[in-house]
């Protein structure tokens, strides 16, 4: 297995020597327990893992009090029983979608309001326990907000060194750039990652919002050529492996996938599988990982296999040839 190029862009000369993937700890202290969640950690740094994705919010729907919190306070016990791994790890976490009510989100959640943005970025710290937060990310977008106001409440944090860097989750890519744009007349950081799903299969454009909560939480091909054409900014791709269906008869793809060109990239994908010796799952992620511009995928798992997988895939090098076969598939 030959390891991919190291990323560009703004990365630490740490994550340049490491594996492009960050771990999303969506469910840890939830549906995946203390344990469990523990192991997964461990064999993910073991492995050479630098970020670790979470969110405030996570994981409320999990939660019979309708609440979130409870990944980042199990990363704060993670992190306080392993000492010295915060000097090995990024975190990432979010603002703007915990649900403040129970039962009642999307209509009752926290919002991107400047004093939200300073407040939960403040609680995240004391959950887990730490002084500075490496990528804090807009969850989704508020246009009940003055974008000025909350572009200046993020950049703040940057400036006072609670926060490393910005980007933004779900959010239509002329909000990012025009966020961008307004903090560079406020002299302040602005938004260098999205987040976004992403896979080899693509659903049919006009149905994305009916197959996915979020309307603009996907990467299209203007966000990509986006990145391309810019090296400050990076994109992440949430459920990169779509809940395992590339693997898992039981887990059809939704209706919003049903078209011919999942037909062809399907049978693409099997011929370049069995071409390198890999399963289709660890191909979709070295794909992701090696294109241009190159993607971070955020791993979901729930056991030490799914993990393994994870990690060998982020590492396997496709030749040019099998990635062409698998990009002319349509």
């Amino acid at each position: 297995m030959t390891p991919t190029t190291p990323p560009t862009g703004s990365t630490t000369p740490l994550e340049q020597t490491q594996p492009r993937v960050a771990l999303g700890a969506m469910l840890f202290g939830t549906t995946i327990d203390e344990p469990t969640s523990f192991d997964i950690l461990d064999a993910y740094v073991d492995a050479g893992g630098v970020w670790i994705d979470t969110a405030d919010c996570y994981a409320f729907w999990a939660d019979p009090s309708g609440y979130g919190g409870q990944s980042e306070e199990l990363l704060g016990r993670w992190l306080a029983a392993r000492p010295g791994v915060r000097d090995r790890v990024r975190i990432a976490t979010k603002v703007g979608c915990e649900c403040l009510t129970p039962n009642s989100w999307p209509e009752v959640s926290e919002g991107l309001a400047p004093q939200v943005i300073r407040d939960v970025a403040e609680q995240s710290l004391r959950r887990m326990g730490i002084e500075h937060i490496d990528l804090y990310w807009a969850h989704r977008d508020d246009r009940d907000v003055a974008q000025a106001d909350n572009v200046a409440a993020f950049g703040s944090l940057v400036t006072e060194g609670k926060v490393g860097r910005l980007g933004h989750s779900n959010t239509a890519l002329w909000r990012t750039e025009r966020a961008r744009g307004i903090a560079a007349g406020l002299g302040t950081a602005g938004p260098t990652a999205l987040q976004l799903r992403y896979s080899y299969l693509q659903p049919r454009p006009m149905v994305r919002g009916r197959d996915h909560d979020h309307r603009f939480g996907w990467v299209t091909d203007e966000a990509l050529d986006y990145a391309a054409s810019d090296p400050d900014v990076d994109i992440w791709a949430y459920r990169p492996l779509i809940a395992g269906t590339y693997e898992r008869a039981d887990r059809p793809v939704s209706e919003a996938f049903v078209h011919v060109g999942t037909t062809r990239r399907l049978e693409a994908l099997a011929e370049v599988a069995d071409a390198v010796g890999h399963s289709r799952s660890e191909v979709v992620l070295a794909w992701m990982t090696g294109g241009t511009p190159a993607i971070t995928p955020v791993i979901g798992v729930s056991n030490l296999d799914q993990l393994a997988t994870a990690m060998t895939g982020v590492g396997l090098y496709l030749p040019t040839e099998l990635r062409s076969r698998l990009e002319e598939a349509w």
